[in-house]
């Protein structure tokens, strides 16, 4: 079980898209990886909760914070106008990091914090 809590959402609109996968080639975007973990969290409530991590493994976790609920990420321009965040909480430069840079180990309960970014 990965004990997840999201900090710096600009608002309490909308959810939090979470994706929690072990697939380096599905990272950050889930829809690649049949395994994967995904969810959606009411933004209002997303300061903490919980994801279950398939078995034990490294994993990654990237979120997004969908404030219009249109289940995807909207962009201007290719920058994000919503805000995202990821395990470990990566440098972000052009485009997503990699999966190392935001993977880390399940081994029964583990936490991570996430703290979210906004471009636009």
């Amino acid at each position: 079980m990965v004990d997840v809590s999201v900090t710096g959402l600009r608002s309490t609109k909308g959810q939090v898209l979470v994706c929690l996968t072990a697939n380096p080639k599905a990272f950050p975007d889930c829809s690649k990886d049949k395994a994967s973990v995904r969810m959606a969290v009411k933004a209002a409530t997303s300061g903490h909760f919980k994801v279950a991590a398939p078995a034990d493994g490294t994993y990654a976790i990237a979120v997004v914070h969908d404030e219009n609920s249109n289940n995807k990420m909207d962009m201007a321009l290719f920058m994000p106008k919503e805000g995202f965040g990821f395990s470990r909480n990566p440098a972000i430069g052009m485009g997503a990091p990699k999966f190392k840079s935001a993977s880390f180990a399940v081994t029964g309960d583990t936490h991570q914090s996430i703290k979210m970014k906004y471009m636009l």
